[in-house]
């Protein structure tokens, strides 16, 4: 067999069974949308035959509290317990899902050893962190550049986000839409009552997600609007709302069976944020039959294009009430686009097989097409960006 013929037959060992290192900062016990859609994506990725080697918090020895979230633990300084991980699990490619410590110390790990990876853009983290403590946009999008400048592929959720971030200067950038589990999240044509709320003022308006600053609640919450509000998360702005809405229906967090029957329940779904990179929420409501209130912003004017499976207005009270004139099953319709199966083909469609790309990496040296920087695993700083025109 002729060296070309091996590396082809390689590759198409890798394409139909792959085992793939997944760096996360994000995991349980942590609760958000990052984790659930990481965690799909993992049974998913398992389904088609692939193996998924976590490397999460967990795993690590030394660990410090995550700010803001009590009892939660990240990893801290793991670099030399990250490598092991790794040398022991000899992936077929590496993705970095988070920018957090595992990120980073991963990705220095991969730029030591010449071994190419793919990250993702989860979270919106400068506009987060501008809203909390006003710290400038501009320097945390040069540092989410720095981080995802060597990255052979940024995966991203949502086309707007691409534009955004492909005008923010950051390369290579791929588009990857999680899907939604439509079994689990069961379609019905009429809103139930509510197992666990019982009987309420019609409609149900519902909110699920953290409950944070940066998700823009007090937007839903004070609105005069007829029927009953109901929030469903934890999160460090918990006890200040409830003190400051009594009248609303505050749930914390439900195991996902119970999710699912509360969506059903709802009339509308209300999502406030402005910071979003996609909102996983809005399908599994939708899935169920529940239409979606938002802002024209990155996730929902993704989601519910042109119309479907919601209502968008720049006045939240405006997309809810036209929400509530939505036929629940035009808002199923448009979150059956959205599936795991083809989700997670997408995803492994954007891995870099390693033994692939050495052997490439490898001709082009010696064809003189690699510099030395690059060949010695120099990054060149994009903190002096020029937008884009």
């Amino acid at each position: 067999m002729t060296r070309s013929g091996a590396l082809r037959l390689i590759q198409k060992k890798l394409e139909t069974h792959m085992k793939i290192a997944l760096v996360t900062d994000a995991w349980t016990p942590q609760v958000n949308g990052v984790v659930s859609t990481l965690q799909a994506l993992v049974r998913a990725l398992a389904a088609q035959g692939h193996e998924v080697d976590l490397v999460h918090p967990g795993r690590f020895q030394r660990q410090v509290a995550m700010p803001g979230s009590p009892g939660v633990g990240m990893a801290f300084w793991p670099h030399r317990e990250l490598a092991e991980l790794l040398a022991a699990s000899r992936p077929d490619a590496i993705h970095l899902a988070t920018e957090g410590p595992l990120g980073w110390a991963a990705r220095r790990y991969c730029l030591r050893r010449k071994l190419p990876f793919t990250t993702a853009f989860h979270t919106k983290f400068p506009d987060i962190l501008h809203a909390r403590h006003r710290l400038p946009r501009q320097l945390g999008y040069a540092v989410l550049r720095w981080f995802h400048a060597p990255s052979q592929g940024v995966l991203v959720a949502s086309q707007s986000v691409s534009h955004m971030l492909e005008s923010k200067g950051f390369r290579r950038v791929r588009a990857w839409t999680p899907g939604v589990d439509t079994r689990l999240f069961g379609f019905e044509p009429q809103a139930l009552a509510s197992p666990t709320l019982g009987p309420l003022p019609r409609p149900l308006l519902l909110y699920v997600g953290r409950v944070a600053a940066e998700k823009n609640l007090p937007d839903f919450l004070q609105l005069d609007l007829p029927g009953s509000k109901v929030v469903c998360g934890v999160g460090p702005q918990l006890a200040h709302l409830q003190a400051s809405y009594p009248e609303v229906h505050w749930l914390g967090h439900l195991p996902p069976t119970e999710l699912a029957a509360l969506y059903a329940s709802a009339d509308v779904l209300v999502f406030p944020s402005r910071v979003e990179t996609f909102g996983q929420v809005m399908l599994e409501a939708m899935s169920c039959g529940t239409p979606v209130a938002a802002y024209p912003e990155h996730g929902p004017m993704d989601i519910l294009a042109a119309g479907q499976g919601g209502a968008m207005a720049h006045d939240l009270r405006e997309a809810v009430l036209r929400a509530l004139g939505l036929p629940r099953h035009h808002a199923r319709l448009r979150a059956l686009d959205f599936n795991w199966i083809q989700s997670a083909q997408q995803f492994v469609q954007h891995l870099v097989p390693i033994q692939k790309h050495k052997s490439q990496y490898r001709k082009a040296v010696e064809a003189g097409f690699v510099s030395k920087s690059a060949q010695a695993g120099k990054v060149v700083s994009p903190f002096r960006h020029t937008p884009a025109k």
